[in-house]
């Protein structure tokens, strides 16, 4: 068995109904990153000065020495960008979730205070805000746990959602086994929530963004005014806003950063993207732990078949006659790359049809041979796999008149004789008179050409019965 871990699936074409509150087109999640004081500093312990995002262009780490002006570059955001962004918030009454690093809301009781009496959330931004990449799983699930500690000490209550943000790609599986969260948010995988199976625990995750993130006035493609993110905030929003007003209600993401966003030359765009998109009644601003409750009471996990990650016996039972007789397509199709993506009736489908398509010429023909004839004897015998029985009665071949049944007789026995096979079509996709069409076309080609179009309705029939025992 090889599995793939990476789901590049998702929701598909067809995303489910949010149905946020109020018929809302759109929810937008205001994240007010609270990094301050918890940053790469020689005072916090740590090896190095700090070198991201800052509006010192180009910084780097600078090892085993403070750097004076990286630290007040800092210090601004929490001593005049944050109460610039708290100010322009709640005179909207616009709430917002913080991410909080933890030892950063330590030091910071008086805005502490000011995020509580707005009613803001205030979600776990890790213990410290530095990289974990390289970080031990056991030394960062201890940090994760001290995290939460000192949290509920300063806040007064546990976090209830987790974002790491500089991540390891044990982040998600380590905040999860703690079984704390209500909410994730180490991921920038959609536009939705969505449920992930980590352990034998259903997480929800709600995804983040680092495009419509202030973030971007300190990377080198990035915003380089205040106009430059007011665009972009307008244009997601409208997008998404559009998109909801044809049925598909989304989730807008902005990342905040006191710091950047908090600086005079930024903070008004911000406050014109908040004005045009409270001009919309259609709109719903919220928490992420808001997002989160809505989420989990609206659309809970679902348990379900996961081919995937069933054993060869298990997949073998279940899909091993959806090609006619020939169970060895399942077995080999199970030792494909499988993963989330094939868990749905077009993922096994195609796995199917890889197995079918690289096996030799002569163990497809055997597939093809397999089939039985289009209303001919098996049929009329009653000797038909009930898949087959099926399909030859949704276009009524069961209930033939003589004529039809001897001119099927006489067509069926023509082509088998021609191409050494029968004749196979995927009878749902037509009714009689469009086979018996098939059947004059068809029976003109030449053996090669056929032999790949019987093998395309093979793959075709096969489709449609996966279609009847899983979803899409």
């Amino acid at each position: 068995m090889k599995r793939y871990e990476r789901d590049l699936l998702g929701y598909g074409a067809t995303p489910p109904d949010a149905r946020w509150p109020g018929g809302a087109r759109v929810a937008i999640s205001l994240v007010v990153n609270f990094e301050e004081g918890g940053e790469n500093c020689l005072l916090h312990g740590d090896a190095a000065s700090e070198g991201f995002l800052s509006e010192i262009p180009g910084a780097q780490p600078w090892e085993g020495m403070r750097h004076w002006n990286m630290e007040s570059v800092y210090e601004y955001g929490a001593r005049a960008g944050f109460w610039r962004l708290h100010r322009l918030l709640t005179e909207r009454g616009v709430p917002a979730t913080v991410y909080g690093v933890a030892t950063a809301l330590a030091r910071a009781p008086a805005q502490v205070e000011a995020m509580q009496a707005a009613g803001w959330e205030i979600a776990s931004h890790g213990l410290k805000w530095v990289e974990h990449r390289d970080m031990p799983p056991e030394e960062e699930a201890r940090s994760i746990a001290e995290a939460i500690r000192l949290h509920r000490e300063v806040t007064g209550a546990a976090p209830r959602g987790w974002y790491t943000g500089r991540c390891s790609m044990n982040t998600v599986r380590l905040a999860a086994e703690t079984g704390q969260f209500d909410y994730i948010s180490d991921s920038y995988a959609d536009d939705l929530p969505y449920w992930a199976k980590i352990g034998a625990r259903d997480q929800l995750i709600i995804p983040y963004t680092l495009d419509a993130n202030d973030m971007r006035f300190a990377t080198v493609a990035g915003f380089g005014q205040g106009a430059d993110f007011e665009a972009y905030l307008r244009d997601s929003f409208d997008a998404l806003h559009a998109e909801g007003a044809a049925g598909r209600p989304a989730m807008l993401s902005i990342g905040l950063h006191c710091r950047l966003i908090g600086r005079p030359g930024r903070i008004r765009a911000l406050e014109r993207f908040l004005d045009h998109a409270l001009a919309h009644e259609d709109v719903w601003f919220a928490r992420r732990i808001d997002i989160a409750h809505h989420w989990t009471a609206t659309h809970p996990p679902q348990s379900g078949v996961r081919p995937s990650r069933m054993d060869l016996a298990s997949f073998v039972a279940a899909f091993g006659g959806i090609y006619e007789h020939s169970p060895w397509v399942a077995e080999r199709a199970h030792a494909l790359e499988l993963g989330p993506a094939h868990d749905g009736a077009a993922g096994v489908a195609a796995a199917l049809a890889r197995a079918f398509r690289a096996a030799r010429h002569d163990e497809r023909l055997a597939v093809l041979r397999a089939h039985p004839d289009l209303a001919g004897k098996l049929a009329a015998a009653k000797r038909l796999t009930p898949e087959s029985t099926a399909e030859q009665a949704s276009a009524g071949l069961d209930a033939l008149t003589d004529a039809e049944r001897t001119a099927f007789t006489r067509m069926n026995d023509a082509y088998t004789a021609k191409f050494g096979f029968p004749f196979i079509i995927a009878v749902r996709d037509h009714d009689k008179a469009g086979i018996l069409a098939a059947f004059e076309r068809r029976i003109g080609q030449d053996a090669e050409t056929e032999f790949a179009e019987a093998c395309r309705q093979v793959e075709r029939i096969a489709r449609l019965r996966l279609a009847a025992v899983l979803p899409e």
